[in-house]
């Protein structure tokens, strides 16, 4: 057990931590949030010993082994399979004192050396070194090349390798999900998921958190406050906390709008597509946590695109690469204003570079890509925050998109990103990763795009701003192409998945929960099915409605349909009254009155109320798809 005990930590002139508090019981897997700069690193530096608090106490540590992930890239000769290995100290230590020992002939001591390594599984080692790294998507033929010959997004994958690597009771890990793929970062998720010892990991992707953490503890106000669960069941609690706490009508109300107004123009004209409707349900879900992102600093929104052609874009038999080398292979589509696309596949496999073909940032080796006549397409990936100009500020940089633009309209707008005030006008090079993302997404929005193209835009952003960003990519009316291991994203923003794999892109057939589900088994007969069930020459259909079936006289069909019918009209009319009920829950909670100080058992009560029907509805709902989808199959 690690006891923290009133625990009052300041950085320079900054109060970090004041009398914060908190118990962590052996083999729980705790999530560590809150907002940059509030002390989560710090912390991390406190139960590594490499920092001292300024009064309070932490107990239980002095026992414990603790494996932690370097932020620290290495520059090593050495290779990377070695590297790795060095993360268990005492295997690397035998080894190294056998080699010696050996050279000198002294086998007396090699024989007792070699049954120390045994004790310690030190013969499997290699193994699993090589294994570690694998399933971070190395391939074979890396293992032995040095560490410098690996860019810096790969050392950060062998710095996380070393750590898995070593053995510890505690594991201490700082955004481990940075620089992976999707495909890679399930595969960690398994592995923490098995670790047996007491797991502490800062992350700003919810869906990973929800997987692999039973508790989180969030850093507020200086406080430690625990909640039960991952961040799913973080918001909800917070959210009837903050709604006891203070009233914030207002801004709550502006979000519930927002998205019960997106919500109704996405029904309108969605089909029943399994993606969609997950998507609607995602969506309604987040009205009810809203009051948890009620005080983010965050909030801005995608201006309408204007005129735009249809096609916006078309690519036919384009083939894709790097000088001799051949990516993607006769890939041909179109996309059309409103298209909603997530790209899925291994590291590797051309995710991005299908994205810089379709910018035309990657010349095709052959076939062609038509521009539509009014395309604009805003991209981001990584590399667009090393061009940033490190001399100029976030204003200026705006000013050089649109100088014809009010100053005020541009402080405005970037006060969104919370770059407010004097922030706005400060030179960016002293800027944190997640404040140049931040501007590089702004300068994204600026230049009021119809088509978005983005690659891996969460890197470096906290939960808050990947909150905000799926919120304004949620409104967003022009088509989107998007590549994220960020899970919530893609669930929130997609309406269809493509699989790139092999040289061809393909429509993946499933949703993202089936996706991760044949990720994780590993089932290449899958894969191949997969293919098989899709075309790669053409958009994607949005229709699962299932095609043919035996022919049936109109009588029998009748009779085949009337209970199937009748389900789904007594379905019907419960989702009515769930919906009349929430209608009138939520009106209450609009009153200002409810949120005074006598009012916290009633308040308590219609958020409790609420989050129920809410429950309710999405189950009817859920039951409503799955009558319908028996009474298609039954009459095809």
């Amino acid at each position: 057990m690690i006891i923290l005990e009133d625990i009052s930590l300041r950085r320079g002139a900054k109060l970090l931590m004041q009398g914060a508090s908190a118990t962590l019981q052996p083999g729980q897997k705790i999530a560590l949030i809150g907002a940059n700069g509030t002390g989560k690193s710090s912390l991390f530096a406190l139960l590594m010993g490499h920092l001292s608090s300024d009064s309070g106490d932490i107990r239980g540590m002095s026992s414990l082994r603790v494996a932690h992930m370097a932020q620290e890239l290495e520059s090593s000769d050495e290779t990377a399979l070695n590297f790795v290995l060095g993360g268990d100290a005492e295997v690397f230590r035998l080894t190294q004192e056998i080699a010696k020992v050996e050279a000198a002939e002294n086998y007396e001591r090699a024989a007792y050396l070699y049954q120390e390594l045994e004790t310690v599984d030190g013969y499997s080692a290699p193994r699993r070194a090589e294994q570690l790294l694998l399933g971070l998507g190395f391939n074979q033929t890396e293992l032995n090349n040095a560490v410098t010959d690996f860019s810096g997004g790969w050392r950060v994958r062998l710095n996380l390798a070393r750590a898995l690597m070593t053995p510890s009771d505690v594991l201490l890990l700082d955004e481990p999900t940075n620089h992976l793929d999707l495909d890679t970062m399930l595969w960690l998720q398994l592995w923490l998921m098995r670790y047996d010892g007491t797991l502490v990991m800062i992350s700003h992707d919810r869906d990973f958190i929800d997987a692999i953490c039973e508790r989180t503890l969030s850093l507020e106000q200086g406080q430690l406050v625990s909640y039960r669960g991952g961040y799913s069941d973080f918001e909800l609690q917070r959210a009837e906390r903050m709604a006891q706490q203070q009233a914030q009508v207002a801004r709550q109300q502006r979000e519930r709008e927002h998205i019960e107004d997106f919500v109704r123009r996405f029904r309108a004209k969605a089909s029943k597509a399994k993606q969609a409707q997950s998507r609607i349900k995602a969506l309604e879900r987040m009205e009810t946590v809203a009051p948890a992102h009620a005080d983010s600093p965050f909030y801005f929104q995608f201006p309408e695109p204007g005129k735009s052609s249809d096609p916006l874009l078309s690519i036919d038999e384009m083939t894709l690469g790097y000088g001799e080398e051949t990516v993607l292979s006769h890939v041909s589509f179109s996309l059309h204003p409103g298209d909603r696309i997530g790209l899925l596949g291994k590291n590797g496999a051309g995710k991005s570079t299908l994205l810089k073909g379709l910018t035309g940032v990657l010349p095709a080796q052959s076939g062609r890509r038509v521009s539509g006549a009014h395309l604009r397409i805003g991209y981001f990936d990584q590399q667009q925050l090393e061009v940033l100009d490190l001399e100029a500020s976030p204003l200026l940089h705006l000013q050089r998109l649109r100088p014809n633009a009010r100053e005020q309209v541009i402080f405005d707008f970037l006060g969104g990103f919370n770059f407010k005030g004097e922030r706005a006008k400060e030179v960016i090079g002293p800027f944190s990763g997640g404040e140049k993302a931040r501007l590089a997404l702004a300068m994204v929005v600026w230049q009021d795009p119809n088509v978005l193209i983005l690659d891996e835009p969460t890197n470096h952003l906290d939960l808050e701003m990947r909150h905000a960003l799926a919120m304004a990519l949620q409104g967003y009316t022009g088509a989107i192409v998007l590549v994220s291991h960020d899970r919530h994203l893609l669930r929130h923003v997609t309406e269809s998945l493509w699989l790139v794999d092999s040289g061809s892109i393909t429509e993946y057939p499933g949703d993202l929960a089936s996706y991760e589900k044949w990720v994780l088994s590993g089932d290449q007969t899958a894969k191949s099915d997969n293919k098989k069930s899709s075309s790669a020459a053409s958009k994607p259909s949005k229709s699962t409605a299932p095609v043919g079936g035996r022919q049936q006289t109109t009588a029998a069909l009748r009779v085949q349909l009337k209970p199937l019918q009748k389900a789904l009209q007594k379905t019907e009319k419960t989702l009515e009254a769930l919906q009349v009920k929430l209608v009138a829950l939520r009106s209450e909670l609009a009153d200002p009155t409810v949120y005074e100080a006598d009012q916290q058992a009633r308040l308590a009560a219609l958020v409790k109320d609420e989050a129920e029907a809410q429950t309710e509805l999405e189950k009817a709902e859920e039951l409503w798809m799955e009558q319908q989808d028996a009474i298609e199959q039954a009459s095809a």
